[in-house]
């Protein structure tokens, strides 16, 4: 049986993905497609370990860094990028990988991508509005009234998702769990594979502490120094990135470098922990592999 030309390797961040797509690719020929949400941000390079100049240079890679930090990409526009890409590669013949730590991407992909009308301003900004005004509990308790299953499912102190929802639900007459379950896979069935780069725990910790400070040797400060020098709003993906707050404590004199570096590696670690947990849940029937186990 002839192997799927589209490869979904996902994994947590600092888990040797990069290298391994790129020996996949130069072994290959194939195209290696970005699927983490913070490795589009042409301002983040250093922060979020996208692959060096060299890397890009040596084989074909797309969406990196092709957003700006003023731009906020969801998974739809994501996905509206990403899948001409893949057409094109495929009706090439040229095998595809997709390589990422954002597990919403691989949902998308292969479960599929719900199309939520925009609520209206009028109901996001009541939304926001009670939020702000009557707090987190006022919001929940509403949303639990109209959308149990998005009150269950968001986390506390998750204000963008909360209002989100609830705003959804008042202002198009209908739950936004419900315009979620009317998704259909954006891949065909049996046009992919899954694999999941699983590094033992003891080994990705270390990496992740590696990397944290190979970030702040490589220019991570001065990164994050311009990015702040923007003045953008903090809502935004790229002001969330893992590490931008940890260093902006040192740009404010509020932490030592040394101290902002223990904190990055805990973050670091925590991040990786999350994705570990999420592709457990979600992908479960995904084969694992080791840094070595990426059949071309």
């Amino acid at each position: 049986m002839t192997s799927p030309l589209i490869t979904l390797l996902a994994g947590p961040t600092a888990s040797g993905k990069s290298a391994l797509a790129l020996a996949w690719a130069q072994r290959t020929g194939g195209l290696i497609l970005n699927a983490d949400s913070q490795q589009l941000y042409a301002d983040l390079r250093v922060l979020t370990a996208r692959p060096s100049p060299a890397d890009e240079a040596a084989a074909e890679h797309a969406l990196y860094g092709v957003a700006d930090a003023a731009e906020a990409w969801s998974v739809g526009r994501w996905s509206r990028a990403a899948l001409p890409l893949i057409d094109t590669a495929v009706a090439a013949g040229r095998p595809v990988l997709l390589v990422g730590g954002t597990g919403l991407y691989f949902h998308a992909l292969t479960r599929g991508l719900a199309e939520v009308p925009e609520p209206g301003p009028e109901a996001r900004a009541a939304a926001a509005q009670l939020f702000d005004t009557e707090g987190e509990s006022a919001v929940r308790a509403r949303l639990q009234a109209v959308d149990p299953t998005a009150a269950a499912a968001i986390g506390p102190r998750d204000r963008q998702r909360l209002v989100r929802a609830l705003a959804v639900a008042e202002g198009t007459g209908r739950a936004l769990s419900a315009w979620q379950a009317d998704t259909r896979p954006l891949l065909a069935p049996g046009s992919w594979r899954g694999r999941v780069l699983e590094p033992e725990r003891a080994t990705l910790y270390a990496a992740c502490d590696a990397r944290a400070a190979a970030m702040i040797e490589g220019g991570a400060l001065d990164e994050v120094e311009a990015l702040l020098a923007r003045g953008l709003s903090p809502e935004l993906p790229a002001l969330k990135a893992v590490g931008v707050r940890e260093l902006a404590g040192v740009l404010r004199g509020e932490t030592s470098l040394q101290e902002a570096r223990a904190q990055l590696q805990q973050a670091t670690r925590n991040y990786a922990k999350r994705q570990l947990t999420w592709f457990r849940n979600q992908t479960a029937d995904w084969p694992r592999i080791g840094p070595a186990g990426l059949e071309g």
